[in-house]
This record gives C-alpha cells, sequence and structure tokens, in this order.
C-alpha cells in the first residue's frame, strides 16, 4: 500500500509517505507556518520515496479535531490532491494520532490524548494501542477539563491539553505519567490509515470534511480546486 498523509492541525506540521510499510515524513513544529511548509513538504516526501500522486492508492489526512484554519488547510490540501490524481481519502482523528505515537515511544497501551482547545476546554479521548490501531474508547468530545471522565484504570497521558491541564486531569483519573510535549504526526496519521479494517472509511475527495467537535463551528465549502495542491504529480 502506498499512502500520502499529511497533518496541520496543531502547532507541528508534517507529510508522510507510507510505501510497502516503511515511513518517510517530514516533520515540523512551526506555528501560523503550515500554508508555507506543507506543500514543500510534500513534494520532498513523495520525491525522497521515489512516487508520484498518480501511483499512490489513497491520501490521508488530520480530520481534527484541531485548530480551526488548521485542520482546514489539511483537509483542502488532500481534497486537491486526490481532486488531481483521481484518489480517495482517509480521514483520521488527531487525537488516535496522537495516542498512537505515544504508545509507540513510551510502551504504554492505554492512552488519554488531550489538545488545548483554547478557551479553558480541551479536546479529548482516550484509546487503547495494539500495534498500528487505536481504539477509542467512548468518544471524543471537547470539554473543561473538570469535566473529563475516563473509563477506570491507569493510563498514560499525551497532548498539548496536559502540558496546559495536568493538576486537573490527574484528579480527574489515575495516570502512570505523561507528557505535553507532543503533536499529531503525519507518519501516525498514514500507520492508522493503512489498517485494512479501516477500508471502509475511505471516501471520495469531494466527502472528506474537518472535525472540529465544537457545535459552533459552522463547516463552509472547502476550496477543493487549489492550483498549487493540483500541480503535485
Amino acid at each position: 500500500m502506498r499512502l500520502l498523509a499529511l497533518d496541520t492541525s496543531t502547532e507541528a506540521c508534517s507529510a508522510a509517505v507510507l510505501a510497502e510499510g516503511a515511513v518517510l515524513e517530514r516533520y515540523e513544529l512551526a506555528p501560523r507556518r503550515h500554508a508555507a511548509l506543507i506543500l514543500p513538504m510534500i513534494e520532498a516526501v513523495l520525491a525522497e520515496a521515489g512516487l508520484d500522486a498518480r501511483r499512490l492508492d489513497a491520501v490521508a489526512f488530520g480530520r481534527g479535531p484541531g485548530a480551526f484554519t488548521g485542520v482546514r488547510v489539511a483537509a483542502g490540501i488532500a481534497q486537491g490532491i486526490a481532486f488531481a490524481a483521481d484518489l480517495p481519502v482517509i480521514p483520521v482523528s488527531t487525537l488516535a494520532a496522537l495516542a498512537l505515537g505515544a504508545s509507540r515511544e513510551t510502551g504504554h497501551a492505554r492512552i488519554a490524548a488531550a489538545l488545548d482547545a483554547r478557551m479553558g476546554e480541551i479536546y479529548w479521548g482516550t484509546y487503547a494501542v495494539s500495534a498500528a490501531r487505536a481504539e477509542l474508547l467512548g468518544e471524543e468530545r471537547v470539554s473543561a477539563p473538570e469535566q473529563v471522565a475516563a473509563p477506570a484504570g491507569a493510563w498514560f497521558g499525551t497532548g498539548s491539553g496536559w502540558g496546559v491541564y495536568s493538576a486537573i486531569l490527574a484528579r480527574r483519573l489515575t495516570v502512570d505519567g505523561w507528557t505535553g510535549e507532543r503533536w499529531p504526526r503525519a507518519g501516525d496519521i498514514a500507520r492508522l490509515a493503512a489498517d485494512p479494517s479501516r477500508r471502509t472509511e475511505w471516501v471520495g475527495a469531494e466527502q472528506a470534511l474537518p472535525v472540529y467537535l465544537r457545535n459552533e463551528v459552522v463547516s463552509k465549502p472547502l476550496a477543493t480546486s487549489s492550483p498549487a495542491a493540483a500541480r503535485i504529480k
């Protein structure tokens, strides 16, 4: 399987190619520079893999939750590439990608992923991670950290929400440890997207929509015909 993956949902920006089980990735922590960085990253990682978009099986992207503008950037670029190359798209949860990466790096299998959602809230989800799968336990939600709940048992916390609200979150659930210095990565989005059990989640480019979680965010049509994205070969 050959997948292109990208993520611009948080302060980090990344692109990755998964080909025959190997992942090549470009990653940079670069707030407010996603629009300038993501297309060159995509071109670089495709060139390193010796691929062009027409030889891919699908395009995956971090569909949120995350920063409103960043999630839309990723969705729009994924749509543009998919339309130009006639490819399906795989929307992948940024919280699931965060959980998969934390599990791979720490060895913990029960991950409580939290991203700072601003306005005194966090994006939140708990996952059971095994190999390249992250099973959501419960549902992803946005809430005040004081309202977080998780299934019984010990968890490892990860993500910027822990960096801001660790004291509150540690009172809400049992933790084996936590790190606030971790962001979703395109490489983990690619690993999750490559799971054969997710084939039912592959969609046409026009159906590749962001997930914001906040009810007050009104979805508007995305610019799916980005000339720059369409030039990626």
